[in-house]
């Protein structure tokens, strides 16, 4: 208790940089005003009051300055000194700015607020211009806080949050802090290296906050928060929005600014409300608060989020700059209900920037050496925006407890609560941790994996797992061990792997694997175990095919530069083929039966599909990511797929050294995919596949290519690489094929137009689905279906319709799914 006394008190004590103007800004009521800015006149030296009206502006030095005050909805103050000594504490009233709406006769083809956007909307191309390349200070605060927080969220003890929550289980639960520079060229080079970064709790923690994550321009016809949301002054706005004039009034440089109250023509369309600021002739934005809810932006965690951003005018360059942003979000899911705020603050601007053709690679966040570890002197000297008493508070108390909490004797105490064997985990399972070592094992729930099919029976495993955290750059050490006995077949099967990462930026990966296992024929396993249980159960389709593999296999991968990822895997296999040995279904339909486990013939009980043999099998692959960017954290990098370009994936496997010579093969693919928005239009995605086997001769059925194909009618979340109304096996081939697969979803761009249908927030997606391979005859199935179907926040489920064709009209059907 001690050390957060002392804490607090050299805090609350410690004497500022004395290079600081500060104070506190308050309405005429004397309320405190949060987010407001404050800059030097005719500079990009600016700051935001924090939540409680304080701030703070760092400058170089003493001098005459003219400071201004700039809040919408309030008047814009000027204050003029000859500054001779620092710090200068300055508190400032804001009044309410008057806003007139003059009187003016509105009529539906005259609507004045509709001849102002459109104005804005002729020039949002100039405006956006301005933006073409800068370079810019960036600071960045995110805060999340947790309102009664449960014990317990899916069985497991969530404990305290990193001792974020009080009594009532509430309190914030991430802050965070950074200090970047940003370079920026157009249409979408967003280069930043974190100079501090600080983290609530941790003090070798890596703030997430990053600029590419909220650099939200309204000139641009959409912005992206998860979904393309459409922009009040798009190309098409008057599609989605109504607008009307509230009122106009002057900024302190004379400019009229005009306030348009922006209106949804829809409510559940990807569409913002709330206010926009426009200036008079020079159709810029001035301001905007605007409010999107969690329904409109397809984000089923969030209820609310509101953003706000202020721009201030410069002579120099004729623009008008973002100065400030300020995210506000409430979120609820699972019954766990918060709120947060991310507050971003640009300064000293550069719209001339040097740039040359090396200033931008992929990669587009660094952080400077040592960034996670400045001192407290520091950031007093650097943060823009005064800390909270809330804010504070949590700092002083997780940054006196972080030692603690680390320390062997505490993390032994939690886990000698949490290893406390429960009658419970009989059916969740159980997991020893030894914290402070950071390695844990896990034992499975068999009745979680109690399953059913013909070969087998019924059938459980239970799964051993080891794992191992070597150290804060996520290498680990991961071993499993799967024990599978089937009542039926009276066999015990085991299979285990040990898998091991050596460092996170290039991510190698080496594990080997070995046992005996159970596997369908389609590796890519196209039919669930539990979807086929049921299918067997109650409608006598037992579609899933089985054979006996006996193995051991070695894997590496790793990237070799920057959007290339090599894989690679050697095995030797012994398989031989597996006949049913059960019959049970709960029904017993007399137009029905059980077949067979051939998946060549459902008829050919007791004929094995392929002879028992032994054989080497080698896979390379190549993953081109083209265009993929990346963000730089020590010891770690995280990959960022460019929509705007396809991934190519380039695979060889071989077959050798076979017990039966006919079964060496070759074979060769190349898959094509891609997914991206298009504007307001919704997403497109696509999987093309090509390839071919060469030297096949008579490969074993396994080795072939088989096509994921579906005969339950229940979808699942790919719907991408399946065809959901081919059976499984029927044109399987181990010669030429092509398959192409192409979906777009509309994001409520057909359907919100529709009255009523809109009501229900559903998304049109419609598909179309194709093959062809050598002496089959090509196939087509084309889809109409529903997305974001289900109920409050759960959204997950999706409902097609599909016709089928091949050398003409085959059938149609229903399937019922999740898409998440």
């Amino acid at each position: 208790m001690k050390f957060y006394v002392f804490s607090f008190l050299f805090l609350l004590f410690t004497i500022p940089s004395l290079s600081q103007i500060k104070g506190t800004i308050k309405n005429d009521k004397n309320k405190p005003l949060p987010f407001v800015n404050i800059y030097i006149e005719n500079t990009y030296n600016g700051t935001t009051s924090n939540i409680e009206g304080d701030y703070e502006l760092n400058i170089t030095l003493p001098e005459t300055y003219t400071i201004v005050f700039q809040y919408l909805g309030y008047k814009t103050i000027k204050k003029t000194f000859d500054i001779k000594t620092l710090p200068l504490v300055l508190d400032v009233n804001l009044e309410e700015e008057t806003i007139a709406l003059n009187e003016v006769i509105i009529t539906s083809q005259d609507n004045p607020a509709n001849k102002i956007i459109r104005k804005a909307i002729e020039k949002r191309k100039n405006n956006l211009s301005n933006y073409d390349a800068f370079k810019a200070d960036f600071y960045s605060r995110g805060l999340i806080r947790i309102k009664n927080a449960p014990e317990k969220i899916l069985g497991q003890d969530i404990g305290d949050l990193g001792g974020g929550l009080d009594s009532t289980r509430s309190g914030i639960i991430y802050l965070s802090e950074t200090f970047s520079k940003i370079e920026y060229k157009k249409p979408n080079k967003l280069k930043e290296k974190i100079i501090a970064s600080k983290v609530s709790g941790d003090d070798n923690g890596f703030s997430f906050n990053n600029a590419n994550d909220v650099n939200f321009n309204f000139y641009n016809n959409t912005i992206e928060i998860e979904n393309q949301l459409i922009s009040p002054i798009s190309d098409y706005a008057f599609n989605y929005y109504n607008y009307s004039l509230e009122g106009e009034f002057y900024d302190d440089l004379g400019n009229l600014i005009n306030k348009i109250k922006v209106i949804p023509k829809r409510k559940n369309d990807r569409i913002f409300s709330g206010n926009v600021y426009i200036v008079e002739d020079q159709w810029s934005l001035y301001g905007l608060e605007l409010v999107v809810t969690g329904k409109q932006a397809q984000i089923p965690a969030a209820d609310t989020i509101r953003l706000k951003q202020s721009f201030s005018y410069s002579k120099t360059d004729k623009l008008w700059a973002l100065i400030s942003q300020s995210i506000n979000f409430n979120y609820s899911v699972l019954g766990i209900k918060g709120d947060g705020t991310f507050t971003a603050v640009y300064s000293n601007y550069n719209f001339s920037p040097d740039f040359n053709k090396k200033s931008f690679t992929p990669e587009l966040l660094v952080f400077e050496e040592e960034a996670n570890k400045k001192d407290s002197t520091y950031w007093n000297n650097q943060r823009p925006i005064p800390l909270s008493t809330e804010e504070i508070s949590d700092y002083l108390k997780k940054d006196s407890i972080q030692i603690v909490r680390k320390s062997k004797r505490y993390l032994d105490s939690i886990d000698a609560q949490r290893n406390k064997f429960k009658l419970q985990y009989l059916f969740t399972g159980y997991n020893y941790s030894n914290s402070y070592k950071d390695w844990n094992i896990g034992i499975s729930a068999p009745l979680l994996t109690f399953t059913y099919n013909t070969v087998q029976g019924h059938n459980g495993n239970v799964n051993f797992n080891f794992r191992k955290n070597i150290d804060e750059y996520r290498r680990y050490l991961d071993i499993s061990l799967k024990n599978t006995y089937g009542l039926s077949d009276k066999r015990f099967r085991i299979n285990g792997s040990i898998r091991y990462k050596l460092n996170n930026i290039s991510r190698p990966i080496i594990s080997f694997s070995g046992g005996n296992t159970v596997e369908q024929f389609n590796s890519s396993e196209p039919i669930s175990k539990r979807v086929n249980a049921f299918s067997t159960l109650f409608f006598e389709d037992n579609y899933m095919k089985l054979y006996d593999k006996t193995f051991g296999q070695l894997d590496y991968s790793q990237e070799l530069f920057n959007g290339f990822r090599f894989y690679s895997s050697l095995s030797l296999e012994r398989r031989k083929p597996l006949f049913n040995n059960s019959n049970w279904s709960v029904t017993d339909e007399p137009d029905d039966f059980l077949t067979s486990n051939n998946p060549l013939d459902e008829t050919a009980f007791g004929i094995a599909p392929f002879e028992t043999h032994t054989i080497f099998k080698l896979s390379l692959t190549g993953r081109i990511r083209f265009g993929q960017t990346y963000f730089s954290y020590p010891g770690s990098k995280a990959t960022i797929v460019n929509n705007k370009y396809p991934t190519l994936y380039l695979s060889y496997r071989k077959g050798f050294g076979s017990s039966v010579e006919a079964y060496h093969f070759n074979h060769i693919q190349a898959r094509l995919v891609q997914n991206f928005d298009i504007s307001n239009k919704g997403n497109f995605e696509y999987n093309l596949k090509i390839g071919k086997f060469f030297n096949s001769g008579n490969a074993a059925f396994m080795d072939y290519h088989h096509f994921n194909g579906n005969q339950t009618h229940v979808g699942n979340s790919n719907y991408l690489n399946k065809f959901n109304n081919l059976p499984y096996y029927s044109m399987s081939t181990n010669e030429r094929y092509a398959e192409f697969h192409t979906e777009h979803d509309f994001k409520g761009y057909i359907l919100n137009k529709l009255p009523l249908l809109r009501k229900l927030n559903f998304n049109l997606v419609i598909g179309a689905h194709a093959l062809s391979a050598v002496n089959h005859k090509p196939y087509q199935e084309y889809t109409i279906g529903l997305k974001n179907l289900g109920w409050g926040k759960f959204r997950i489920f999706r409902f097609d319709y599909l016709r089928s064709y091949q050398s003409g009209f085959l059938n149609d059907i229903l399937v019922f799914g999740v898409s998440l």
